[in-house]
């Protein structure tokens, strides 16, 4: 289990997370101001939808400005590569200065890193983490669900980087798909009890998987703000319906 700002990562429901995906500073500020008022548990800064990304000092201004807004609010900052479903690419001395500005910035409690197309993501990890930043390892795929053997084998590799959560999102082409990736979830979560996991299947096939987290092991779960961040998302206030009713079941 992890502790942040009076939250507990991995026991009962999973927290509720919601990706702000604003191009423009005042939009990201007042989306952040708006689900910080909604008492959303979790924020996900997408700062690939930044349009000020590839400036250092304009990201380390939007960290200034929602400072206090974030005070008792989990802030996940996530740069995502287009190759994993992002909205721009960066050279990768680029990403490694964000994660840097992020991780100075003593705002942000957690950064994800994409672990397979991070050179010395192991590296990097312990880095972040000795800065005083939680990490989150994540790999995404757009199309398809592999096999339950490499999905268990992309998990255990993230895990041995020692991050804090690791994630890993498919993409189902079929209900087989699905079920396969929820069974490898409750699989590495028995073997790997005190391993924070994240994992989802995207697209309407893999809605399920967004809300089963409790029975299957996944901590943490996505829901749409003013735009969703990926396939599949149901919005804050049903999801938190959805998860009370089977909490309570």
């Amino acid at each position: 289990m992890l502790k942040v700002k009076d939250k507990i990562i991995g026991e009962g429901k999973p927290l509720i997370c919601v990706s702000v995906m604003d191009s423009k500073k005042e939009d990201i500020i007042a989306e952040v101001k708006r689900l910080v008022e909604l008492q959303t548990e979790m924020i996900e800064w997408r700062v690939d939808a930044f349009e000020g990304v590839k400036s250092l000092n304009a990201v380390r201004e939007v960290l200034r400005e929602i400072a206090a807004l974030v005070k008792h609010t989990i802030l996940v900052f996530t740069f995502r590569s287009k190759e994993q479903g992002g909205q721009c690419s960066l050279e990768s001395e680029m990403i490694f200065d964000l994660h840097q500005v992020a991780a100075e910035s003593k705002v942000v409690d957690f950064i994800d890193v994409e672990y397979f197309y991070t050179e010395d993501a192991d590296v990097e990890v312990y880095n972040l983490q000795k800065m005083g930043a939680k990490v989150i390892t994540s790999h995404h795929d757009f199309h398809e669900t592999p096999s339950a053997d490499i999905l268990f084998m992309l998990l255990e590799q993230m895990k041995h980087s020692n991050a804090d959560i690791v994630k890993l999102a498919m993409m189902p082409q079929s209900a087989e798909d699905v079920l396969r990736l929820l069974s490898e979830t409750n699989h590495f979560h028995k073997r790997y009890p005190n391993q924070p996991l994240i994992t989802m299947s995207m697209g309407k096939l893999g809605t399920i998987s967004r809300v089963s987290g409790e029975l299957f092991g996944s901590c943490v779960t996505f829901s749409a703000g003013k735009n969703a961040s990926a396939p599949g998302q149901i919005s804050m206030q049903k999801m938190e319906e959805i998860l009370n009713v089977l909490s309570l079941s």
